[in-house]
């Protein structure tokens, strides 16, 4: 199995920490530096050649849209997800627009981590590939459908995160795991999680507690649209 280089480019050390112990939990992965704003992270991989970057965006000195919009006008060899507080659709388009291949929304569960470097890492085995099958790609995204046709107030890049995170867990997740894991409202959350009910992409459990109502959760079983 290829060693994917990691970097690491946060501020705040105790998070950049656990930062690290989460990537190196993935087989695969190994973090190779870590850099506390964009001017260090701009030499440390001149020196180390990371694969991919793990980058906050808001930090103090230069932020990480700058440095990511420098290794674009470089043309570097760097793969990078962006971790941000910001959900404002501007922000996001302007990551994915300089190449940011994910997302995660502070803070995130390792779930969700698991499952972005995981399908980094399928990515990476299809692009060094002397050829990409169309259906190679496609099961990469997990079959995901265009925007037009999902139902309004839907969005296929936050399917594509509830999806992988029901995906990376072991066990079967309640909206509010999901909401927290993602940072969406609960709301929110259950809308897209009934969406796949319908679509028959998950499993919805009753749990039922000593008091109270029983717990709806909801397994990932996969699937394409009906």
């Amino acid at each position: 199995m290829e060693v994917i280089r990691t970097l690491l480019v946060e501020d705040d050390p105790l998070v950049c920490d656990v930062n690290r112990q989460m990537v190196e939990r993935v087989p695969g992965f190994r973090v190779v530096g870590m850099a506390r704003d964009g001017f260090e992270a701009l030499r440390l991989a001149k020196a180390v050649r990371p694969h991919l970057v793990l980058l906050d965006i808001y930090m103090p000195g230069q932020d990480g849209l700058t440095l990511l919009k420098t290794w674009r006008k470089e043309e570097a060899d760097i793969d990078v997800i962006a971790v941000t507080a910001a959900q404002d659709a501007p922000t996001v388009e302007t990551l994915f627009r300089y190449g940011a291949v994910d997302y995660l929304v502070k803070p995130f569960r390792f779930e969700r981590l698991k499952a972005a470097l995981e399908r980094y890492r399928q990515f990476r085995q299809l692009a060094t590939g002397k050829t990409v099958e169309q259906d190679d790609w496609d099961h990469l995204r997990g079959g995901i459908e265009a925007e037009a046709t999902l139902p309004k107030g839907l969005h296929a890049w936050t399917l594509q995160q509830v999806e992988d995170l029901l995906a990376a867990s072991a066990t079967p997740l309640t909206a509010d795991e999901v909401a927290a894991g993602l940072g969406l409202s609960r709301v929110t959350a259950r809308r897209y999680l009934d969406y796949l009910n319908r679509l028959g992409r998950v499993r919805l459990e009753m749990e039922y507690g000593t008091v109270g109502r029983p717990a709806h959760r909801y397994r990932w079983v996969g699937g394409s649209p009906a």
